[in-house]
Order: structure tokens, then sequence, then C-alpha cells
């Protein structure tokens, strides 16, 4: 049983690593190219519109992993309704463990393993958005700098 389990589990977690993974360069990607797009005076600004969309797009990118973890539980006979598979996905993957939902005996074991999934792939986000955010605060400290040093220069100059 410990066997079956594992032997579905881990390639449903490779699978999400995948996803995420693809999901989070493109985040990143789309979030540098958005930041060095911005004009100069307004990169903050113009900053937190991509950076939401950047956590959005990641956000719906864990909801998509729960809900492919739902539609396997479905296709293993644990849930009938789609609605129940995910929420029941949603609980392991979050890690809440509210425990009003359990599988049966036989898949008991993708629970524990969707939530260290779940773990895996929210750090991931997480991380992603830590990035996103220090390329943020770095281009603002550059603009800071640059026109501190536009004034000086410019004072200096009289």
């Amino acid at each position: 049983m410990i066997l079956t389990n594992l032997m579905i589990g881990f390639p449903a977690m490779l699978l999400c690593l995948v996803v995420q993974a693809a999901i989070t360069f493109w985040s990143v990607r789309y979030y540098i190219r958005q930041l060095s797009n911005a004009a100069a005076p307004q990169r903050f600004l113009a900053g937190i519109w991509p950076l939401l969309v950047a956590m959005l797009v990641m956000v719906a990118g864990n909801f998509l992993q729960i809900t492919l973890w739902g539609i396997l539980f479905i296709w293993l006979g644990e849930f009938s309704e789609l609605y129940e598979a995910v929420y029941h996905s949603a609980v392991n993957f979050a890690s809440l463990g509210y425990g009003d939902i359990v599988m049966s005996k036989n898949w008991k074991l993708l629970g524990p393993l969707e939530a260290v999934n779940g773990v895996l792939m929210v750090g991931m986000t997480s991380a992603a958005l830590m990035v996103i955010l220090q390329q943020l605060i770095k281009a603002q400290g550059e603009e800071i700098l640059a026109s501190a040093h536009r004034r000086n220069d410019g004072g200096a100059a009289r």
C-alpha cells in the first residue's frame, strides 16, 4: 500500500514542480521585463502592477496544482464531485489539516504527500515574490542614488 501511494504521489509531485517552475520563471521574467520598461520617476508605482500580476499568476498556478491533485483523487475513486476533491486537496496542499474529509485507507498517504508538496510549492511562490520585491527595492535604491547624484552634480556646476 505504501509503495502504491508513493508510485502515484511522486509523479504528481513532479508534475506540480514542473508547473510551479514554469509559472515562477514566467512571473519573474515578466516582472523584470516590466520593471526595465518602466519610466524612471514612476518605477515604484509602475512596479506594483506587474508585482500584482506576478503574484496572481503564481497563486493561480498553486490553485492549478491543487486542482490536479483533486482530479487525481477523483481518478482514484476517492471523490465523485470535483468541488469536494478540490476542497480536500486545498486543505492538504495548504497543510490546514481540517480532517472533515478523510480518504480511504488505501490512499490515505497521498494526503501527507500532497501537504509536503504544497509546502514546497508555496515556498517557491514565496521565494519568487521575494526575488521580485528585491528587484523592486534594488531599482528604487538605484533611482534614489541617481537622483541624489544628479542633485549633487547640478549644485556643483553652478
